[in-house]
Parts: structure tokens; C-alpha cells; sequence
């Protein structure tokens, strides 16, 4: 079944909206940081936009001719390094969140950055960078409507895989 186009902005939108909003928190909640409970929350909404992108992307690979005809180490084999740096992203984010807020709820006045923390939030935000470069990539790229049908692409990487 081919992916509609209608629906497919629909999800790629949606997709971008939730890219926005944690690159929107990355930037920002450092200036709430006297407001920890706002952290927080900011915080916990952002680990589950990364989650709800990373179900997207799998209902899309679910919802490919490619997938359905089998091919799932084809889709892994094509989109693994988004997938594992989704996965890294996630870990860093929330290890970062968590000490970020030991840390300040309980002295939220105070400027607290250790010297594993400070070099957690270098990792997770260049992970960040990282993961919106592949993950906008790899929305895109799952848009090409060689995934959703029977193509001599796809009798190639069939035959490769069978050899």
C-alpha cells in the first residue's frame, strides 16, 4: 500500500514539530533553570518527543512495500545509523536531564556545572546535532515512493539479499 501523500506531510509535519520542540528546549532551558519544576516538565516532554519520533519512524518502515515483502534488513541496513543515534540521543538526553536536576532542584539560584556534566551536555548536544541531521534525512528519504512498491530496485536488493 503506498504511502498517501496527505498523510505523509501529515506525518512528516508532525515529525518536524517534534524536532522543533526539542531543539527549541536545547536552546532555551538553561534560562529556566531557576524555575526547576518548568525544567522538568520541559525536560520530560522532550525525552518523549525523541520516543513518539522514533515509534514514527518505525510505523513507517512498518508500513513499506519493503517491509512487508520481508526486507527488514534492508530497511535496518539503510536506516541503522539513524536508529542507533536516536537511540544514543535518548540515553544522552535523559542521563543529562537527570543529573542536570539532581543537581539544581536542590539549589536552583545556584550556577552548578561539574566538570562529567559539563562533558555530558557537550556529547548530548552534539548527539543532537547528529540525530536532526539523520533523523530529517531519513524522514525524507522514506518518503521516496520506491519503498511502497514492487521495483527492479527492490528484485536487486532482494536478489543481494538471497545470495
Amino acid at each position: 500500500m503506498m504511502l498517501q501523500t496527505s498523510s505523509y506531510s501529515m506525518v512528516l509535519s508532525l515529525q518536524f514539530l517534534l524536532l522543533f520542540y526539542d531543539l527549541f528546549v536545547n536552546s532555551f532551558s538553561e534560562l529556566l533553570r531557576t524555575a526547576p519544576v518548568i525544567q522538568l516538565v520541559l525536560f520530560i516532554i522532550q525525552d518523549i518527543t525523541v520516543l513518539f519520533n522514533v515509534i514514527i519512524i518505525f510505523l513507517m518502515f512498518f508500513n513499506t512495500f519493503v517491509f512487508q515483502a520481508g526486507l527488514v534488513n534492508l530497511l535496518f541496513h539503510k536506516f541503522k545509523g539513524t536508529i542507533i543515534l536516536s537511540a544514543v540521543y535518548l540515553a544522552l538526553s535523559i542521563s543529562f536531564h537527570i543529573w542536570v536536576m539532581n543537581l539544581r532542584w536542590k539549589d536552583s539560584n545556584g550556577f552548578v556545572w561539574t566538570d562529567g556534566l559539563q562533558a555530558l551536555f557537550v556529547f548530548q548536544r552534539l548527539a543532537a546535532v547528529l540525530y536532526y541531521y539523520f533523523y530529517k534525512r531519513t524522514a525524507v528519504h522514506l518518503g521516496d515512493p520506491r519503498f511502497y512498491q514492487d521495483s527492479m530496485w527492490l528484485r536487486k536488493e532482494f536478489a543481494q539479499i538471497r545470495t
